[in-house]
Order: C-alpha cells, then structure tokens, then sequence
C-alpha cells in the first residue's frame, strides 16, 4: 500500500512539473511572440478604416534570437533580383541590364553578358529572375525586363542558358510580353517564381498612367496581372480563365497595380504577393486562381495629389480584401518566407524589402491573417530591393544602392 501511495505521489508530482515546464514554456512563447504598439507611429493618408480587426497597424514584435545584417559587398550597381544556384552561391540582376554571380562571403563576378538590351528609364531594367529547378543539369535562366517595342515598353520574360564558364548567356530568347506595349516607364510588375510543377509565375504592373490603369480589371490584357505560363511561355493548362471568351489564358489573377513581391508559403504552398498602392495602400494579397483583387476599383489609398481614387470605396462583393495594408507606404519589393530552424521565431515568417520606408518588415502569419509586424535593419538607410533565403539558411537582400546583405543570427 505505502509503494502504491509513492507511485501516486510520484506521477503527481511529474505531472506537476511537467504543467509547470509547460506553463513556462507557453509564458515564454508568448512572452517572444506577445504583440507591442504598432511599428508604424506616423499618420495615415487617409481616413479609411480597415474591413476587419488586424488588417493594418498590428501590434510590433521583436525577434529573440540577436541577428545582425553583414554588407557582404557594396559592388553592385542598381540590383534589382536576387535568387539562389544550387551550389550556394547567389545570382543577382542588374537594373541596367547586367548580371552578376555572387558568392556568400561577398565576392562578385565580373557583369554576364548575352543579354537582351533592356529598357532601364524610370522603374524599368533587368528585373526579377530564378533559376530552372533541372539547371544542374541544363543550365537555364529566367528573367523579367522591360523591353522597348516600336509602339511602346512591355514587362516581357525570357530564358538562356548559362555558359560552362558563367560569363555569358547562351541562346537568349523572349518567351512572353504582357501586351499590350504602352509608352511608359513606371509599374512593370517583374517577379518570376518557379511553382511546385515547374512552370512560371510572374506579375507584371498596369503601367501607372490613367489610361492604362482600368487595364488591371480587363481579362484581355494582361497588365495588373498574376500570370502562369509554361518554360516555353505558353498559358498553363488549367488556368482559370481557359476557355473564356475574351479573357487571356495565361491569366491566373487580376486588379493588381505593381507586383514586385512574390514567394511560396514553405509550408501550405500558397501563392503571395505585395503590391505597392499609390499615396497609401500598400497591399499583401493571398493568391487564388481567378480572383479579383480590386485596383482600381477598391483601395486603401488615394491619389499622389491627395484627391480620392475612383469611387473612394475599399469593400466591393467579388473583390478580395488584402490580408495587411500599409498606410503610409513601405513600398514592398521583394519577399521571401523564412524556412530555416536557426532563428527559431522567425518560422514560416514573411520578410518583405521596403524601398520608401528603408528597412526590411517580418510579418508574423498564423492562419492567414498577420499577427505581428517588426522592422529590420532600419538604421542602415538603404532601398532594399529584393530577399531570397540562402541554402545556408541565412537570409540575402540587395539594395538600390548597390549593398548585398548577409542577415543571419550573431
């Protein structure tokens, strides 16, 4: 009787201690991940107020784990796109037509050549590019710019091979240009990703003129879009808009203004994007096939002179609201999710490079609603343009003015 009685106060007491550790471990998650005053502290554009609770100003969070941002290299002229070779090593888009090789302690190659000539006047230049997931074993390359027609400038994609000896492109050809050619500079879109079968997602802008900007809600033009098509260019079978009379096959989703963020959810594969609005509005959407997600019709913010956009409304039945908006702008640039395990709190989390706003935002995502916001790098006073994760699970970004950083834990 008296051991039974032991056993019992044993398993109590185990039981006790194991409640205590996890209460003090949810204490402590709760403490890294407990939300403070929002990041943001100046006053918004407009008067607009959000759809629901969380959809802008979210309480700040602060990573746990110390981090510091590295300049590998302030060599680079204007990048614009940066992704990942399968050694480690970083390849890296030049705004004014150039690419570059860089290895992760900094060292960068002399430019590639091959090229297409590109369009580099205003926001255009050599843009987003990735990688053929076979390109260990076909070399292949894929990039957006802005190429000059006789009738105008398009964001166009196109592909070539990348010599044994990485100085030149080999056999460089456009596989696609988002008609119609406009004359002018500004808002071409330009992230490429690869999905899960191979083929390509890429968004373009609707060329920022008033003219142009109805264009984001017309299904046959394919400016203000999230676009799928295959490695030769051609609609992706089973796009939402095939078979539509009047709609453009290679349409996956519409209402965009300028996408220059793209990235793959690690874990659910949904598809994200952030798009810059005008004075105000700076929009993250979750991606569905065949949505429509609003510009010009609906936004959350106004014109650059202060006057209202179209109707001034923000909620329309058949337009999706976004995830977070930002009032005043960041202007997001590139994304990248986090997968690593060397900063544990930063799981899953979205980083986002802000040009106007000067750092890089961490969104912290559960559920598909944003839970939390922190800025970083802040004090470095640099446009950053793009972000991807390393295979060595540090993080990558380029700026405007020609930095490659190294962000990674101390």
């Amino acid at each position: 009787m008296t051991k039974y009685v032991l056993l019992i106060a044993a398993a109590a007491a185990f039981s006790l201690a194991s409640c205590q550790k996890e209460s003090s471990e949810t204490s402590e998650t709760a403490q890294k991940d407990s939300t403070g005053a929002p990041v943001e502290t100046q006053k918004a554009n407009s008067d607009y107020k959000p759809s629901f609770e969380g959809q802008t100003r979210i309480g700040s969070v602060k990573s746990a784990t110390a981090y510091e941002g590295k300049v590998l290299s302030s060599e680079l002229q204007n990048p614009w796109g940066i992704t990942t070779l399968p050694d480690g090593r970083l390849i890296i888009t030049e705004k004014a037509g150039t690419m570059r090789i860089a290895t992760t302690d900094g060292k960068v190659s002399a430019p590639i050549t091959g090229i297409p000539a590109v369009n580099s006047e205003g926001q255009g230049g050599l843009l987003g590019i990735r990688v053929d997931p076979e390109f260990e074993k076909n070399r292949m390359v894929y990039w957006v710019f802005s190429q000059a027609l006789p009738d105008g400038n398009l964001t166009a994609v196109a592909k070539g091979k990348l010599s044994a000896d990485e100085k030149k492109i080999e056999g460089a050809k456009v596989i696609y240009q988002a008609t119609p050619a406009y004359a002018s500079n500004l808002h071409y879109g330009g992230r490429i990703l690869f999905d899960k079968n191979g083929d390509l997602i890429i968004s373009t802008g609707e060329r920022s003129d008033t003219v142009t900007r109805p264009q984001a809600q017309h299904l046959n033009s394919a400016l203000g879009k999230v676009i799928r098509i295959t490695k030769e260019g051609k609609p992706v079978s089973g796009n939402p808009f095939e078979g539509k009379s009047g709609a453009r096959p290679e349409l996956y989703s519409y209402g965009h203004r300028n996408v220059q963020g793209l990235a793959f959810h690690p874990e659910t594969g949904d598809l994200w994007e952030v798009e810059f609005g005008p004075r105000g509005g700076d929009e993250l959407n979750r991606i569905e096939p065949g949505k429509n997600y609003g510009w010009p019709t609906i936004t959350y913010g106004i014109e650059y002179s202060g006057k209202k956009i179209g109707d001034s409304i923000q909620v329309k039945e058949g337009m999706e609201q976004p995830v977070y908006y930002w009032d005043p702008v960041i202007s997001p640039s590139g994304i990248t999710f986090y997968s690593g395990d060397s900063i544990p709190e930063w799981k899953n989390n979205l980083f986002i490079g802000g040009l106007s706003s000067m750092h890089i935002a961490r969104l912290v995502i559960e559920n598909n609603k944003v839970v939390g916001e922190e800025r970083l790098l802040a004090s470095e006073g640099q446009r950053f343009r793009d972000i991807t994760e390393g295979k060595d699970g540090a993080l990558y970004a380029v700026t405007d003015q020609g930095r490659l950083y190294r962000v990674y834990k101390k």
